[in-house]
This record gives C-alpha cells, sequence and structure tokens, in this order.
C-alpha cells in the first residue's frame, strides 16, 4: 500500500490563485500575453487534476475565461488595419471584461474555507 500524502490547505488555496494571478498579471502587461498562453498550458495540465477537487474547478474557470476571451481575439484581431489604437482598444476592452471577474474568483478563493487533503499515489491513479 502506497504511503498517504498531505497537501496542507494554504497550498490548495495557492494552487487554486494562480492561474487567476496569471490572468490578472497578463491584463495588466499585455506583452506577457504569449508567454502566458504558454505557461497557462502547463499550469492548467497540472492544477487540473489536483487532489484537492476545489483547486481542479478555480483553475478550470480561469482558464474557461482566458482561453475564451484569448481565442476571439483571433477572429476579431484578423480584421483589423495595421494600426496600433484598434488593438488597444481590443486590449482596453477584454481587461474591463477579465479583470472584475478574475478579483471576484479570487475573492471567491479567499473566503473559502481550505482544509487540509490526505491522498495516495493509488487514490489518484483510479480517479483519472
Amino acid at each position: 500500500m502506497a504511503a498517504a500524502k498531505v497537501v496542507s490547505a494554504a497550498a490548495s488555496k495557492r494552487a487554486a490563485q494562480w492561474f487567476d494571478l496569471g490572468n490578472l498579471l497578463t491584463m495588466l502587461a499585455p506583452v506577457l500575453l504569449p508567454f502566458w498562453f504558454g505557461a497557462s498550458m502547463l499550469l492548467y495540465a497540472m492544477n487540473r487534476h489536483h487532489p484537492n477537487k476545489r483547486v481542479g474547478y478555480y483553475t478550470q474557470r480561469a482558464a474557461y475565461r482566458f482561453y475564451g476571451l484569448v481565442g476571439a481575439v483571433i477572429p476579431v484581431a484578423t480584421f483589423f488595419p495595421v494600426n496600433i489604437n484598434y488593438y488597444l482598444i481590443l486590449w482596453a476592452v477584454l481587461a474591463v471584461i477579465m479583470v472584475p471577474w478574475t478579483l471576484l474568483s479570487l475573492r471567491r478563493i479567499n473566503q473559502e474555507r481550505w482544509q487540509d487533503i490526505t491522498y495516495t499515489d493509488d487514490q489518484l491513479e483510479t480517479e483519472a
């Protein structure tokens, strides 16, 4: 039998916040978008199947927001002329949508009661 492992409540809470924090940072500094796009896929893969199911839930919700809004940029920006003002307006619209939504999510994560999780590797393999 595999040894039991513990994920602390603080570690679970921190893991749940990472995707939202990346979204927020990217909206405040859009030059980071290509880097966050790649890093977000890695973070999603790591946290979506976290032993604490709430971490996976918050990660998935943040990913829906990010990939949905950024995915809308491609068809919309395809028809933009070569003028930075159009891209700045699009960024402002995305920020107006993403920033309050992300802050609300971070508030929910902070208000949730997180508990330590005990698990074994066998449990993770059977759930996957």
